[in-house]
């Protein structure tokens, strides 16, 4: 299948390190698809992606893959605190939190995970690194959220998901919240560190641990999105670091 793309070219960019091998997704956060390309354009705003998506799927390129866009800002993954070197950046059009968020139509996802596959066709990029802004960034950034449907994403092959068993959820007892401190804040955190998050383990359930649970909830957990991390939050995260060892495995093994 062969994609047809608007080219929309922006300035914002500048030269990679070295080849893409993580994945960021966005949405606009604007009130319009034509107010965020212009801004994605304007050479003042210093803002950039690789692609647009519009709420109708139609794609829009706006700077070359083989060039480090201005997308995800200040964060890390994973280690990473370039994300920008290391990532394409895909902006979804949504008016997200701040102007009425709502959920993407089903073409619109047709054309994210069409966009995914393509790109992936090019560059080695592992499921654990196709993430949201808000993952690299919990302190700052909610997109693209809780409506995104990063569930049906993983279900064409794009991304990690993972549904815990009752009984699983049921072993791991009360909830951690803001304000515990002790070895299951220490596990917590060095949990979410170990997926990708920039928390340190720590015995503390600070507000950086609350950021990072919200973000972790926001693209895995979308039913409950509070920094609360309950019983199944917790039981996600062990099956996702698990899936992410498998993979990463199978992927060294081939």
């Amino acid at each position: 299948m062969t994609l047809q793309f608007q080219t929309t070219p922006s300035p914002n960019f500048d030269a990679r390190r070295g080849p893409p091998d993580m994945l960021v997704l966005h949405y606009t956060g604007m009130q319009t698809a034509e107010e965020a390309i212009a801004r994605l354009r304007d050479a003042e705003a210093r803002v950039s992606a690789h692609y647009v998506v519009d709420e109708d799927g139609t794609l829009y390129a706006l700077v070359p893959e083989e060039r480090r866009a201005w997308h995800a800002g200040k964060g890390v993954w994973q280690g990473e605190s370039d994300c920008n070197a290391a990532s394409i950046g895909i902006e979804i059009v949504n008016p997200g939190h701040e102007w009425g968020y709502r959920d993407f139509p089903d073409v619109q996802i047709d054309a994210v995970i069409a966009l995914i596959a393509d790109i992936r066709s090019r560059w080695t990029i592992p499921d654990d690194r196709i993430i949201g802004h808000s993952d690299l960034a919990p302190d700052r950034k909610e997109d693209p959220g809780e409506r995104f449907p990063w569930k049906r994403l993983a279900g064409e092959g794009h991304g990690l998901w993972f549904e815990p068993a009752a009984e699983r959820v049921a072993a791991l007892g009360a909830p951690l919240q803001p304000g515990d401190a002790g070895l299951g804040a220490t596990v917590l955190s060095a949990g979410l560190h170990k997926l990708g998050y920039g928390v340190e383990p720590r015995g503390e359930y600070d507000e950086p641990l609350r950021l990072a649970v919200t973000a972790f909830q926001r693209h895995w957990r979308p039913g409950r999105v509070d920094g609360v991390s309950d019983g199944e939050t917790r039981a996600r995260l062990v099956g996702l670091l698990q899936l992410a060892a498998l993979k990463r495995a199978e992927h060294h093994g081939s």
